[in-house]
């Protein structure tokens, strides 16, 4: 009896606190944006001084030829110490996006300074090694985990500290690429995946006080710094379709060849041999064709130079192509998001060269090239179009694009979408769900959470009886708001397009609620 009132008190607690903290979660938010922006700002500029350190090596190197065997050396016991990393804690591999999804979604449930620390280090380690991965995958995963750590420091509940992750992972997003607006949509149409007017605010107060610790550090320019480019001419926008559909066939190529790069590190059975591929292939590719290492930041800005001819561009795109597929496949702590804006910037360079051959019209145009380039190729391998637009946009400083960014982004996204390729990081995650599945006997503590859905016109809910909807056992729909008017449900409740619910549940139910609310309530029914 005494269990049952200590559960049915804590109910209350959860549903009291979810209707009253809006305005303390934006205080949340802005710690937590604080405390992660400072988090992802050292590692951004550990990272940054980390390159600079290997290009100094690898010049010397090439002087006093003695120094290679000793570097390759090094690159050997940076590969067995980031292994050891990954035996040590497995949800550090790769970007870290999937994992904060798995997270959000109830899958995992990670020590939050494990994984910040071994991020941290494996991370560092293998940027600064020059593997062809990002800095961004990471960032949100550091953010992400260091909102939890606040979480549990503060004794919040479940439902809470996944609102305080979405507003790290934004924080980390923000700060990674001085992208406020960016980080704020990216979570919510890849991490949160539902809006709602907490997690909207509260996102913004994050990533707003994470995108000003930043500048702090970095200053007010944009990531990337072209010189005015003029706007593409209307008769010109042929190309921009061309491009998106050249992108987009592109972006199925780059989530085919991420599982199979996966699937043939997979058959490597040690996680050091794994890591030794790539960590001995940046050696190599240092004093032989150094443009590939790393994320590629100062490449973009190097493209934009036209200095490129046609068969370097195919050259310089092939084995970055190669290498980010063996950095990223032998599950090495980084981030995919850097190296495929650099991808899709090298495409839309080729595009220009090729084009420019045959269309005089393009003369002075390769910077818009470039810049749809990456919008297109991000849409088109993670299929968050308005993120990319938005991302593109503020990282060159420049919104006088966005038509064509958008008409280049909706072709690239509608090409793989039509193809029945997966985004990118559904794909990543469903692969690391099959791999380490969170089991109820790992739960010490079963607690009770809100999950919050909306009712999509054209859905199967639309129209139907609360007491008719197929939900999980142990779960209750505690609230209805309707046109900004909360109504209390029960089971003859008749559930309307536009109507925002609020269902409680079991921690072990979470996962299978959200994708009974994801197919019932919010896909429309063709």
């Amino acid at each position: 009896m005494e269990k049952v009132q200590r559960k049915n008190g804590e109910t209350k607690e959860i549903i009291r606190r979810y209707r009253t903290f809006r305005y303390e979660l934006i205080a949340e938010g802005v710690a937590v944006g604080a405390l992660s922006g400072l988090v992802v700002v050292a590692f951004r500029y550990l990272v940054a001084y980390g390159d600079a350190i290997l290009h100094a090596i690898l010049n010397f190197a090439r002087e006093n030829l003695w120094c290679i065997p000793l570097w390759f050396v090094f690159l050997l016991a940076a590969a067995f110490v980031v292994s050891k990393l990954l035996q040590w804690e497995p949800l550090i591999s790769g970007s870290g996006i999937p994992q904060v999804e798995g997270e959000m979604l109830g899958e995992f449930d990670s020590c939050w300074y494990r994984v910040l620390l071994a991020k941290l280090a494996g991370g560092l380690l293998s940027l600064g090694c020059g593997l062809s991965l990002g800095r961004e995958g990471p960032s949100i995963q550091l953010g992400a985990m260091m909102a939890k750590g606040v979480s549990r420091v503060l004794g919040r509940v479940k439902t809470e500290e996944k609102l305080l992750m979405t507003c790290g992972a934004t924080a980390g997003l923000s700060a990674a690429f001085n992208a406020p607006i960016a980080g704020v949509l990216f979570s919510l149409e890849e991490i949160h995946r539902h809006f709602s007017p907490e997690v909207l605010l509260s996102c913004m107060a994050s990533s707003i006080t994470a995108d000003f610790v930043s500048r702090n550090v970095f200053g007010l320019k944009p990531v990337f710094h072209f010189q005015d480019i003029e706007m593409l001419p209307l008769a010109d926008y042929g190309h921009v379709l061309a491009l998106g559909l050249l992108l987009g066939i592109m972006g199925v190529v780059y989530n085919r060849s991420i599982k199979m790069s996966q699937d043939c590190f997979q058959k490597i059975s040690t996680h050091t041999v794994r890591l030794m591929v790539p960590f001995l292939l940046a050696g190599t590719f240092g004093f032989l064709y150094p443009a590939v290492l790393g994320g590629g930041h100062s490449l973009v800005e190097e493209l934009s130079s036209g200095n490129m001819i046609l068969s370097g561009l195919l050259l310089l795109f092939l084995l970055k192509f190669l290498f980010s597929m063996v950095s990223f496949g032998s599950g090495a702590p980084g981030g995919i998001f850097l190296p495929l804006l650099v991808l899709g910037a090298v495409i839309g360079s080729i595009y220009y060269q090729g084009a420019d051959m045959f269309f005089v019209s393009l003369d002075g145009f390769l910077g818009n090239f470039i810049i749809l380039g990456m919008a297109g190729y991000f849409s088109a391998i993670v299929r968050a179009p308005i993120t990319g637009i938005i991302l593109i946009s503020e990282m060159t400083g420049s919104f006088s694009h966005l038509l064509t960014l958008s008409i280049v982004s909706l072709v690239a996204y509608i090409v793989p979408d039509f193809l029945r390729c997966p985004p990118i990081y559904d794909q990543l995650l469903h692969r690391l769900l099959a791999k380490e599945k969170k089991t109820d006997s790992n739960l010490s503590h079963v607690e009770k959470i809100l999950v919050e859905g909306t009712i999509a016109h054209g859905s199967r809910a639309e129209g139907s009886r609360i007491s008719q909807m197929p939900w999980p056992r142990n779960c209750l729909v505690v609230s209805l708001m309707r046109a900004e008017e909360e109504t209390l449900p029960h089971g003859q409740t008749k559930l309307q397009a536009g109507d925002r619910i609020v269902v409680l549940c079991d921690e072990t139910a979470e996962s299978s609620l959200k994708k009974i609310i994801q197919e019932e309530c919010e896909t429309v029914e063709v």
